[in-house]
Protein backbone atom coordinates (compact mmCIF):
# COMPACT_ATOMS: atom_id res chain seq x y z
CA UNK A 1 0.00 0.00 0.00
CA UNK A 2 1.28 3.44 -0.91
CA UNK A 3 1.36 6.15 1.71
CA UNK A 4 -0.55 9.37 1.08
CA UNK A 5 2.67 11.41 0.70
CA UNK A 6 4.10 8.93 -1.80
CA UNK A 7 0.81 9.03 -3.70
CA UNK A 8 0.94 12.82 -3.85
CA UNK A 9 4.54 12.73 -5.07
CA UNK A 10 3.66 10.16 -7.73
CA UNK A 11 0.63 12.19 -8.82
CA UNK A 12 2.70 15.38 -9.05
CA UNK A 13 5.35 13.55 -11.11
CA UNK A 14 2.73 12.18 -13.54
CA UNK A 15 1.15 15.64 -13.87
CA UNK A 16 4.57 17.26 -14.48
CA UNK A 17 5.38 14.68 -17.16
CA UNK A 18 2.05 15.24 -18.89
CA UNK A 19 2.44 19.02 -18.84
CA UNK A 20 6.03 18.71 -20.07
CA UNK A 21 4.95 16.49 -22.96
CA UNK A 22 2.19 18.89 -23.92
CA UNK A 23 4.57 21.88 -23.77
CA UNK A 24 7.14 20.08 -25.92
CA UNK A 25 4.47 19.24 -28.51
CA UNK A 26 3.14 22.81 -28.44
CA UNK A 27 6.63 24.30 -28.82
CA UNK A 28 7.35 22.10 -31.84
CA UNK A 29 4.03 23.05 -33.45
CA UNK A 30 4.87 26.72 -32.78
CA UNK A 31 7.84 26.35 -35.18
CA UNK A 32 5.45 25.75 -38.07
CA UNK A 33 5.09 29.05 -39.95
CA UNK A 34 1.57 30.37 -40.23
CA UNK A 35 -0.21 29.08 -43.31
CA UNK A 36 2.13 26.12 -43.83
CA UNK A 37 0.36 22.78 -44.18
CA UNK A 38 2.17 19.91 -42.45
CA UNK A 39 1.33 16.40 -43.70
CA UNK A 40 -0.29 14.24 -41.02
CA UNK A 41 -0.85 10.46 -41.01
CA UNK A 42 -3.72 9.59 -43.33
CA UNK A 43 -3.28 12.69 -45.49
CA UNK A 44 -1.91 12.89 -49.01
CA UNK A 45 1.44 14.68 -49.02
CA UNK A 46 1.80 17.92 -50.96
CA UNK A 47 3.17 17.43 -54.45
CA UNK A 48 6.56 18.95 -53.71
CA UNK A 49 9.12 19.48 -56.45
CA UNK A 50 12.68 18.57 -55.43
CA UNK A 51 15.89 18.68 -57.43
CA UNK A 52 17.71 15.41 -58.00
CA UNK A 53 21.46 14.99 -58.10
CA UNK A 54 21.00 14.94 -61.87
CA UNK A 55 19.86 18.59 -61.69
CA UNK A 56 16.36 17.72 -62.87
CA UNK A 57 13.15 18.47 -61.01
CA UNK A 58 11.36 15.48 -59.52
CA UNK A 59 7.87 15.67 -58.04
CA UNK A 60 6.59 13.42 -55.28
CA UNK A 61 3.68 12.58 -57.60
CA UNK A 62 6.24 10.94 -59.94
CA UNK A 63 6.21 8.05 -57.46
CA UNK A 64 2.42 7.57 -57.34
CA UNK A 65 1.48 3.95 -57.84
CA UNK A 66 4.39 2.84 -55.63
CA UNK A 67 4.86 2.46 -51.91
CA UNK A 68 7.55 5.05 -51.06
CA UNK A 69 9.82 5.33 -48.06
CA UNK A 70 11.12 8.91 -47.89
CA UNK A 71 14.25 9.02 -45.75
CA UNK A 72 15.51 12.47 -44.71
CA UNK A 73 19.22 12.59 -43.93
CA UNK A 74 22.35 14.76 -44.00
CA UNK A 75 26.03 14.00 -44.49
CA UNK A 76 26.85 15.45 -41.04
CA UNK A 77 24.22 13.32 -39.23
CA UNK A 78 25.86 10.29 -37.57
CA UNK A 79 22.63 8.28 -37.06
CA UNK A 80 21.65 9.00 -40.69
CA UNK A 81 24.90 7.55 -41.96
CA UNK A 82 24.64 4.59 -39.60
CA UNK A 83 21.22 3.59 -41.02
CA UNK A 84 22.22 4.00 -44.69
CA UNK A 85 23.64 0.45 -45.12
CA UNK A 86 20.30 -0.95 -43.92
CA UNK A 87 18.47 1.28 -46.44
CA UNK A 88 20.76 0.07 -49.23
CA UNK A 89 20.09 -3.54 -48.22
CA UNK A 90 16.33 -2.97 -48.01
CA UNK A 91 16.29 -1.41 -51.50
CA UNK A 92 18.39 -4.31 -52.80
CA UNK A 93 15.90 -6.76 -51.29
CA UNK A 94 12.90 -5.15 -52.98
CA UNK A 95 14.76 -4.04 -56.10
CA UNK A 96 14.70 -7.46 -57.70
CA UNK A 97 10.95 -7.74 -57.23
CA UNK A 98 9.98 -4.09 -57.42
CA UNK A 99 9.74 -3.50 -61.13
CA UNK A 100 8.26 -0.19 -62.21
CA UNK A 101 5.50 -0.21 -59.57
CA UNK A 102 7.14 -1.87 -56.57
CA UNK A 103 8.28 -0.22 -53.32
CA UNK A 104 11.11 2.28 -53.46
CA UNK A 105 13.28 4.15 -51.01
CA UNK A 106 13.92 7.80 -51.83
CA UNK A 107 16.59 9.65 -49.89
CA UNK A 108 15.98 13.35 -49.27
CA UNK A 109 19.22 15.10 -48.38
CA UNK A 110 18.74 18.03 -46.01
CA UNK A 111 22.23 19.29 -46.65
CA UNK A 112 24.43 21.38 -48.91
CA UNK A 113 24.36 19.82 -52.42
CA UNK A 114 28.17 19.81 -52.69
CA UNK A 115 28.46 17.95 -49.38
CA UNK A 116 25.84 15.43 -50.56
CA UNK A 117 27.62 14.79 -53.84
CA UNK A 118 31.00 14.39 -52.10
CA UNK A 119 29.54 11.98 -49.54
CA UNK A 120 27.76 9.88 -52.17
CA UNK A 121 30.86 9.75 -54.37
CA UNK A 122 32.60 7.94 -51.52
CA UNK A 123 29.50 6.03 -50.31
CA UNK A 124 27.13 5.33 -53.24
CA UNK A 125 23.57 4.15 -52.63
CA UNK A 126 21.18 2.16 -54.83
CA UNK A 127 18.16 4.43 -54.45
CA UNK A 128 17.41 7.93 -55.73
CA UNK A 129 18.56 10.96 -53.75
CA UNK A 130 16.70 14.25 -53.96
CA UNK A 131 17.78 17.55 -52.41
CA UNK A 132 15.40 18.86 -49.76
CA UNK A 133 14.72 22.52 -49.23
CA UNK A 134 16.53 23.86 -46.19
CA UNK A 135 14.87 27.28 -46.09
CA UNK A 136 11.66 27.72 -44.09
CA UNK A 137 9.44 25.78 -44.37
CA UNK A 138 11.87 22.94 -44.95
CA UNK A 139 10.89 19.86 -46.91
CA UNK A 140 11.06 17.65 -43.82
CA UNK A 141 8.81 20.06 -41.89
CA UNK A 142 6.22 20.04 -44.67
CA UNK A 143 6.20 16.24 -44.49
CA UNK A 144 5.53 16.10 -40.75
CA UNK A 145 8.95 16.56 -39.11
CA UNK A 146 7.90 19.44 -36.86
CA UNK A 147 11.00 18.99 -34.67
CA UNK A 148 13.19 18.91 -37.81
CA UNK A 149 15.21 16.05 -36.31
CA UNK A 150 17.27 13.76 -38.54
CA UNK A 151 17.04 11.03 -39.56
CA UNK A 152 13.33 11.21 -40.28
CA UNK A 153 11.35 8.78 -42.41
CA UNK A 154 7.88 8.89 -43.93
CA UNK A 155 6.12 5.91 -45.50
CA UNK A 156 3.67 6.76 -48.28
CA UNK A 157 1.12 4.43 -49.81
CA UNK A 158 0.58 4.09 -53.55
CA UNK A 159 -1.61 7.22 -53.56
CA UNK A 160 0.89 9.43 -51.72
CA UNK A 161 -0.92 9.15 -48.39
CA UNK A 162 1.15 9.16 -45.18
CA UNK A 163 0.98 5.72 -43.56
CA UNK A 164 3.65 6.20 -40.88
CA UNK A 165 6.46 8.52 -39.92
CA UNK A 166 9.36 8.09 -37.54
CA UNK A 167 12.04 10.33 -36.09
CA UNK A 168 15.29 8.50 -35.55
CA UNK A 169 16.90 5.49 -37.13
CA UNK A 170 14.96 2.67 -38.72
CA UNK A 171 16.16 -0.83 -37.98
CA UNK A 172 16.12 -3.84 -40.31
CA UNK A 173 12.71 -5.04 -39.03
CA UNK A 174 11.18 -1.59 -39.60
CA UNK A 175 12.61 -1.49 -43.09
CA UNK A 176 11.36 -4.96 -43.94
CA UNK A 177 7.83 -4.08 -42.81
CA UNK A 178 7.88 -0.65 -44.46
CA UNK A 179 9.17 -1.85 -47.83
CA UNK A 180 6.96 -4.91 -48.12
CA UNK A 181 4.24 -4.20 -50.66
CA UNK A 182 0.79 -3.77 -49.15
CA UNK A 183 -1.73 -6.52 -49.82
CA UNK A 184 -4.11 -5.60 -52.68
Amino acid sequence: MMSRSNGLILGAAVLAAAVGGWLQHASQRARVPEGVQVAEPGEIVPDLALTGLDGKEHRLSDYRGRRVLLNFWASWCGPCLKEMPALVQAQANVGEHAGKWGPIIVGVAMDDPAQVRAFLAAHPVNYPILLGRLDSPSTSLRLGNVGEVLPYSVLLDQNGRVLFSRRGMLDADDLKAWTTPAAP
